[in-house]
């Protein structure tokens, strides 16, 4: 059986772009493939700057014969309906057979579709994928209509077996198939045929071509560490710089700079930020005084020089670059020493709009620092350096530094409120008040950071939902359920036990708190299913009061979840079940209330009067424990009436003809569904 290689060479792709693009030429060459019945053992797609590669291996060299069976109309029916189904099925009508169905006699056709070539196959497939590509913005050049994300230079198309190597003919527009391709557009711009996907890849690399993306990074990683370490120095890490300048060169050749001695005071993420958003730069640090002091840099060609002419330049841009960002810091730095809290730059946050409908930035801090004041003294912290801390803490939105590099605000209003001689807490406020990001961004810990980042995050939320912003399916354009996740881990993982509703009425006046908490609880869900914790075990803990407190609400769902993962507590579920169906059609069906205390003196049963005792125990044990918050404690006495529960329904019969027993009996089952349902609402389990 064949393999397949195909290679689309082209002007350099966008390195975002094509880890994303071999997907996609693997995806749908495949998935054609298959379709028309052309299976094969194995596929691999392969991408450099300048192509796509899909190597498929074990090909069928033809796709299989088929013979379908249509069913068509009944003997009988127009000729018209008949003459369609001919001309659908391309057979005559001597072609038909006649059998019988369940509404009559019926004409069945047999169409036999023969197999194809693979080449023919591959062909059509090819082309079509070429013309309909999915690239999210492509471009048109010369005079024909195809559209490529930058110009098409050839089609490499082959089906290779022991035998032969056979070009694939395809035709787009003005390109035509072949087996040929170039090596590295300056090193080795020859053209050179190739016979199988090993040829090919061995070929390349001769060519200064190195075909696959890991390994274009793995020798850029290392070569950066080896040189760093040559100087007692260590790259900083950084995947997604690695990946993106891996797609930037098709022969990776690393290079290692100084950086020039009046930019080293820099702070080290300015550093590090400058050079990779505008240069594409790896950091250098000095592990002992954590100071970036060289940078990498990745050409994609060897020169005479080893490099040095291209390091000179990268060199000169580089400090042309720090030195904007010196002039910023050192342009920040005075606002922030002035001695006013940053007046400045707070003052002009007054001219920003945060949102139409919710005032400016301004307006917004004040909001954040009333409420970070209010939350103070819940999360441990001293209101007024919470106060502070939130009105300077989106100050550096205002800063040069930020306006450069946006992505540094909080950390530049950290060094900024650290030069101005402010308390370190506040300082550090400034910076983790956005935290956290994401679900595996550290949380602040210290309590002025969680005060602020707490009242950042209300007030986001309370203001949406004030003005109907509300995430709608995947749609959620400010982040409000990032945001709610942010609160929901601030809250949990700090251990803070505060009224949720309380904090959205405090924000927002009570308007909309009780939807939004809603909110809350399914943000909730999401969280604690990732940790194992059913659905509805989360529902049944939702429909107990106190639900606004966080951390109540966790316990409780905690410990039910531990229970329902034992034997006793699955059973106690369904014992409970079963009281509480008989109890309620019981109550439905007299129009009463069976919640007036049983009456051991009426039990007759040995059973009844053992489930008497361990009521009389476990609620004995569970009060306290519930008082205490000890929630698994109470479940774990609860568990214990598994057996006593059991032992009740096989001995005795609820609807007892003494009428006096059955009420009492009823109210004993009144007790079970109180008893049980202390922790969590356990009608809402399932099962």
């Amino acid at each position: 059986m064949p393999d397949l290689l195909i290679e689309l060479f082209s002007e350099e792709i966008p390195a975002g772009l094509q880890a994303r693009a071999a997907d996609d030429l693997k995806r749908l060459m495949t998935d054609g493939m298959v379709e028309a019945g052309l299976t094969y053992a194995s596929a691999a797609a392969f991408h450099t700057p300048r192509r796509l590669v899909l190597t498929v291996e074990d090909v069928l060299s033809e796709s299989p014969t088929v013979v379908e069976e249509r069913k068509g109309p009944k003997v009988g029916a127009p000729e018209k309906a008949l003459e369609g189904f001919l001309r659908g099925a391309g057979v005559s009508k001597d072609d038909l057979e006649v059998r019988d169905d369940k509404k009559g006699q019926t004409y069945f056709a047999k169409i036999t579709k023969p197999g194809r070539p693979a080449s023919d196959i591959v062909s059509d497939l090819l082309e079509n994928t070429i013309r309909t590509f999915p690239w999210p913005k492509s471009m048109r050049w010369g005079a024909g209509p195809l559209r490529w994300v930058r110009p098409l230079q050839s089609i490499l198309c082959i089906l290779t077996d022991e035998a032969e190597t056979q070009v694939v003919p395809i035709r787009v527009d003005d390109f035509v198939s072949g087996d040929k391709t170039k090596g590295h557009r300056f090193m080795a711009p020859a053209e050179f045929t190739v016979t199988s996907f090993e040829d090919y890849e061995a070929k390349l690399k001769r060519a200064k071509v190195i075909l696959r993306a890991d390994e274009r990074a793995e020798t850029i990683w290392q070569d950066a560490t080896n040189q760093a370490f040559a100087l007692g120095l260590e790259v900083v890490d950084d995947k997604g710089l690695l990946a993106e300048v891996s797609g930037l060169v098709e022969w990776p050749v690393v290079l290692l700079g100084k950086i020039d001695e009046e930019f080293l005071e820099l702070p080290p993420e300015v550093l590090k930020t400058s050079m990779k958003e505008h240069q594409k730069f790896f950091s250098v640090r000095n592990p002992k005084t954590k100071r970036i002091e060289c940078f990498v840099t990745v050409a994609n060609i060897e020169t005479a020089d080893n490099g040095a002419t291209i390091l000179a330049g990268n060199q000169k841009v580089l400090s042309a670059r720090l030195a904007d960002a010196k002039f910023f810091w050192e342009n920040d730095l005075r606002v922030a020493k002035a001695g006013d809290d940053m007046a400045q730059w707070t003052s002009a946050l007054s001219q920003v709009t945060f949102h139409n409908k919710l005032g400016s930035q301004a307006e917004r801090i004040d909001r954040i620092a009333a409420l970070a004041r209010e939350l103070a003294p819940i999360v441990g912290a001293d209101a007024d350096q919470a106060d502070q801390a939130a009105r300077i803490a989106k100050a550096d939105l205002s800063s040069e530094m930020v306006y450069e590099f946006p992505e540094l605000q909080g950390l530049m209003g950290r060094y900024y409120a650290q030069a101005a001689g402010m308390d370190q807490a506040v300082a550090n406020a400034c910076e983790a008040h956005y935290s956290p990001l994401g679900p595996s961004d550290d949380v602040p810990t210290e309590p002025i950071s969680v005060a602020v980042a707490l009242a950042d995050k209300l007030d986001t939320l309370t203001g949406f939902w004030a003005i109907d912003e509300k995430p709608t399916g995947s749609k959620d354009p400010f982040a409000l359920r990032r945001a709610a996740l942010g609160v929901i881990r601030l809250v949990l993982e700090n251990g803070l036990k505060l009224s949720l509703k309380g904090c959205l009425e405090r924000a927002d006046e009570g308007a909309g708190a009780a939807d939004l908490l809603s909110f809350f609880h399914d943000r909730l869900k999401v969280y604690l299913r990732d940790r194992g914790v059913r659905h509805d075990v989360i529902d049944a803990c939702i429909a107990m009061p106190g639900n606004d407190d966080l951390m109540l609400l966790v316990k409780r769902a905690t410990a039910l979840s531990e229970t329902l993962a034992t034997d006793d507590g699955e059973n106690l579920i369904q014992g409970f079940k079963r009281a509480n169906n008989i109890l309620t059609q019981a109550e439905e069906k007299d129009g009463v209330e069976y919640s007036f205390g049983a009456d051991p003196k009426f039990a007759e049963d040995a059973a009844e009067k053992a489930l008497f005792t361990a009521l009389d125990q476990a609620d004995g044990a569970i009060k306290p424990a519930m008082n205490a918050e000890d929630f698994q404690t109470a479940m774990a006495e609860m568990a214990k009436l598994r057996g006593p529960i059991d032992a009740f329904f096989t001995a005795v019969k609820i609807n007892d003809d003494n009428e006096m027993i059955r009420r009492n009996r009823l109210n004993l089952l009144h007790r079970i569904r109180t008893t049980c349902g202390a922790v969590a609402d356990l009608t809402k389990i399932e099962g």
